[in-house]
């Protein structure tokens, strides 16, 4: 059989696909902060949090950190703590890749027509709103990064932890412990580049709340979308076969 042929190595390309493309796509967008009771209708929250008081703002790119849960954790039943490390690397390349790109793109010489072609939207300066939107600060990207790759090996071991104690019972406890623990380091670990030890030197105060905070959001998504972690279960056991299905889980257990 042809290595494209086999269905296990096509849906593995589809999981990693989807993955490095959420993880690269939340990376860039996530310089937007949005304000989440003004995006719902709702009347402002003034959370009081480690002495730190104020409405509920994450970036737009936590909207897309769910999805690169589930698909962590599909991964991490299929094929494994190897293939999780795999795809994690690769997106940390391509977010590299992504952002040198940009940085690139800035600072070529911009057409002088195109600098203002935006006035009647509101962007008088089209070349200093590209660089304001893409040129992410340097302490934010590595700050990131770094906890990105750190979360997703943590996630791989408590994953796998979890799965040997209850076997192949409790999917949703292994997936949801995982991602728990993971983004507990995740969390705070990207603000404490980003934020503290960067140039803005945000206070203690303000790093545990912000820090909190977004650990409870992504722990409420988390949960939230367990439902469609057993479709995605369902889905691939359609699609490869109960028999092929078992295979692949027993190896990456292995």
């Amino acid at each position: 059989m042809r290595p494209l042929e086999d269905r296990a190595t096509r849906l593995f390309l589809l999981l990693a696909a989807l993955f490095c493309v959420n993880v690269v796509l939340a990376e860039f967008i996530g310089v937007k902060i949005f304000a989440l009771e003004d995006t719902l209708g709702l009347q402002p929250f003034d959370w009081n949090l480690f002495g730190q008081t104020g409405s509920l703002n994450f970036t737009a790119g936590t909207l897309l950190w769910p999805i690169v849960f589930i698909m962590t954790d599909t991964i991490n039943e299929y094929y494994g703590g190897r293939g999780v490390r795999f795809i994690s690397w690769l997106a940390a390349a391509l977010i590299v890749y992504g952002f040198a790109f940009a940085f690139i793109a800035i600072h070529l010489a911009p057409a002088p027509w195109w600098v203002g072609v935006a006035k009647d939207q509101g962007v008088p300066d089209y070349q200093a709103a590209f660089a304001a939107v893409f040129g992410q600060g340097l302490w934010t990207i590595w700050g990131s990064l770094i906890a990105f790759i750190i979360g997703q090996l943590v996630d791989v071991a408590v994953f796998h932890r979890i799965r040997r104690a209850t076997g192949e019972r409790h999917a949703w406890l292994r997936a949801t412990g995982s991602t728990a623990v993971s983004q507990l380091i995740d969390s705070y670990v990207v603000l404490y580049i980003a934020f503290v030890i960067g140039p803005q030197h945000w206070p203690t105060s303000l790093f545990l709340a912000v820090g909190t905070l977004n650990y409870v959001y992504k722990m409420l998504a988390a949960i939230a979308l367990i439902p469609l972690l057993y479709l995605a279960r369902a889905l691939i056991h359609r699609y490869l076969g109960a028999t092929r299905a078992a295979e692949l889980r027993a190896l990456a257990a292995s």
